[in-house]
């Protein structure tokens, strides 16, 4: 009940702050201050209408707070209010620590039980012991059987301890650890290291926290082990601090170039970015591999070095997030992430693939198309856009993974046998020696065709599809023996599928296997055996040659004679 006056209390206090607001609104001249104050106090009026008359009693926090979260994701998904029970959440993505086991967790709805998915490496998940495949059954004597949200039990404040009862596969009693809770750091560069022809590779998963720092140490490390030439990872890098992906780039630029600008509403929003330190290596050559899931400040890493012609970008065309967020504190310990500005890179380019502030009729919006996008010039007058991300110098075309790999994965039917595999082998290579046998996926073949495992065909839905749009237009009756014919040759074929696709299969296994011995650093390792932007990147730093010409000026058209001869 105290509690309850309290909020009554502070939803006074801020709707009668609403009131003065409104008071200024009608005082001032300017209609859209206005408009402002009109619409805060029918707001005002709303809740008081609703406090006072709804059928229901209704909770404060909860109902504003939805209208606080509606209002600012009509903004951009980027612009979020964190109340003060919610710091940590924000302190997360801003330290890429927060305090816990460290360790990914999977709820199944089938099982009702959350299992350990992948511990991290030095974390107290890994050192305690658990594993893969662990089943959590108690926390402190709390039956955790149908709680789908237990890692906010697992995280807390640094330094409490809780005990933990697991059932492992294998074994008959449940095990008991008791676990103090760390600052879990997620890894930054979770793996780096050389390759065939002095090529080095560093993957940089996070620009949260000091990557800066952590780069320069890999690249140096790097260097004394004699690398000619640099792959820099940033796929599936959602970005960070933008002051990060200037010291990087900094690395592999001269002192005093303007990187980053930034361009917002008031003055303190407007900056300009430039490199203020002696670089490491102004030579050295330099791959970037980019995706989809490359965005903010990773893109401006990327999209800085390729718009000073200082490294060839490999792969897909990145996110397209040229937002730039701020945190502002509220009442109540409140805080807010807002977005204060837009960022252009040396170019004079913005990334931003979305507009928010045109949305369609029903609220929707999409990426600006490239007809509507701009032409701006790299250093060394190479064309590149704006308005669509980064689009890379080399364009991989991504993988199509078979429609059995993702009902595999979604089953767990791959998650399991690792789990089982790991049972029968105490050890197992290193990750740049190890594979699936063929005795191995022979193994997990039988484990498949026992569990009655069940997927849908994309070839029998489309021939149903197919089959009924023939028959609603009237050509059914005379195509259905050519239907009944290719029916039986596309019949559902298990043993077929899981033979046909077996290299995609076999890769997946590998990576779930291996890095329950060596962790994300291991599964980095397997995943780069068979990896086409990463070849793509090692082709052209093999070809000193048409690396140069790939970050030359454009060679200018001689006009024509009168013969057609140029």
């Amino acid at each position: 009940m105290r509690q309850f006056f309290k909020v009554r209390k502070a939803m006074a206090v801020l709707l009668a702050g609403i009131g003065i607001a409104a008071l200024w609104g009608f005082a001032s001249s300017d209609d859209r201050s206005f408009q402002m104050a009109k619409n805060m106090d029918v707001f005002n009026s709303i809740v008081k209408e609703l406090d006072l008359f709804y059928v229901d009693t209704i909770d404060p926090n909860k109902t504003i707070r939805e209208g606080i979260d509606a209002m600012l994701y009509s903004l951009d998904p980027y612009t979020e209010y964190y109340p003060e029970d919610d710091q940590d959440e924000l302190e997360q993505m801003l330290k890429n620590s927060y305090g816990g086991i460290g360790s990914i967790i999977r709820y199944s709805p089938k099982t009702q039980y959350t299992v350990i998915a992948e511990p991290y490496e030095g974390m107290p998940a890994a050192e305690a012991g658990l594993k893969p495949g662990d089943i959590l059954l108690e926390i402190d004597g709390q039956e955790l059987k149908g709680n789908p949200d237990v890692s906010t039990l697992l995280r807390g404040q640094v330094g409490t301890s809780f005990h933990l009862k697991v059932q492992r596969p294998g074994t008959k009693k449940p095990l008991e650890f008791d676990i103090v809770r760390r600052s879990v750091q997620l890894p930054i560069i979770p793996y780096y290291g050389t390759m065939s022809d002095s090529i080095g590779y560093i993957n940089l998963s996070t620009f949260s926290g000091n990557p800066s720092r952590e780069f320069k140490e890999a690249f140096l490390d790097l260097k004394r082990q004699g690398i000619t030439s640099l792959v820099i990872d940033l796929r599936n890098n959602g970005g960070g601090l933008l002051d990060e992906a200037v010291d990087i780039a900094n690395y592999f630029l001269p002192r005093g170039d303007t990187l980053v600008t930034t361009k917002g509403k008031i003055a303190q929003s407007c900056n300009i970015y430039k490199t203020l330190r002696e670089p490491l290596d102004l030579d050295i050559p330099l791959a970037v591999l980019v995706n989809g899931g490359t965005a903010s400040s990773s893109e401006i890493l990327a999209g800085s070095l390729q718009d000073m012609d200082r490294a060839v970008l490999v792969g897909t065309r990145t996110l397209g997030k040229g937002l730039v967020q701020t945190t502002r504190p509220l009442p109540y310990g409140g805080m807010m992430k807002v977005t204060t500005s837009k960022y252009y890179i040396p170019s004079g380019r913005c990334v931003q693939a979305i507009d928010y502030t045109h949305r369609n009729p029903d609220g929707s919006v999409g990426r600006i198309p490239d007809s509507l996008t701009m032409e701006f010039r790299t250093r060394a007058g190479r064309v590149v856009r704006d308005g669509g991300g980064v689009t890379p110098d080399i364009v991989v075309e991504p993988e199509k993974l078979p429609n059995i790999l993702f009902y595999l994965v979604n089953d767990n039917l791959i998650f399991d046998y690792a789990t089982d595999y790991c049972l029968k082998h105490a050890t197992v290579p290193a990750p740049e020696q190890f594979e699936v046998t063929d005795a191995d996926y022979a193994d997990f073949k039988q484990k498949v065709m026992a569990a009655d495992f069940k997927y849908d065909q994309q070839t029998e839905k489309m021939l149903k599809s197919l089959k009924e749009m023939a028959e609603f237009e009237g050509y059914l009756e005379g195509a259905s023996a050519e239907f009944d014919a290719l029916e039986k040759k596309l019949q559902h074929n298990l043993e077929h599928d899981l033979d046909y696709f077996s290299k995609e299969i076999k890769s997946m296994l590998a990576v779930e296997i291996i890095k329950r011995y060596y962790y994300q650093r291991g599964s980095i390792i397997q995943q780069l055996k068979d990896d086409p932007d990463l070849e793509e990147a090692v082709r052209i730093l093999r070809d000193p040659a048409a690396y140069r010409r790939m970050l030359s000026a454009p060679v200018a058209e001689l006009p024509a004679d009168s013969t057609g001869r140029a």
